[in-house]
C-alpha cells in the first residue's frame, strides 16, 4: 500500500475543510473512499467529489473506473471541482 498527499482545490477545499491531507491506499478509488469516510461528518464533501476531476502526479485520470488507477508511494492526487467564469 502506498501513501502520498491529496490536495483539494476551490469548492473541494471548502467542503473538506482543509487544503491537503495524507492518503494511504493502493488505488485512486481507495484513496477517494477513505477521504469520503474521513469527511463523513461533512455531507457536502461527497457531493463535491462526484463532480470533480482528478490529477495524479500532474496527469489527468479521467472519469473512468478509478479502481484501475494505481497509486505509487509519494504520489500527489489533485481534486479539481468544475471551475466557472473566465474572460470574455
Amino acid at each position: 500500500m502506498a501513501s502520498g498527499t491529496i490536495r483539494y482545490w476551490a469548492a473541494a477545499k471548502a467542503a473538506a475543510g482543509t487544503a491537503e491531507e495524507p492518503w494511504r491506499a493502493g488505488t485512486l478509488a481507495e484513496a477517494l473512499e477513505a477521504a469520503r469516510e474521513r469527511h463523513a461528518d461533512r455531507p457536502e464533501f461527497a457531493r463535491v467529489l462526484e463532480r470533480c476531476s482528478f490529477l495524479v502526479d500532474g496527469r489527468q485520470v479521467g472519469s473512468g473506473d478509478h479502481a484501475g488507477v494505481v497509486l505509487r508511494d509519494g504520489s500527489t492526487v489533485e481534486v479539481l471541482p468544475p471551475f466557472a467564469g473566465g474572460a470574455r
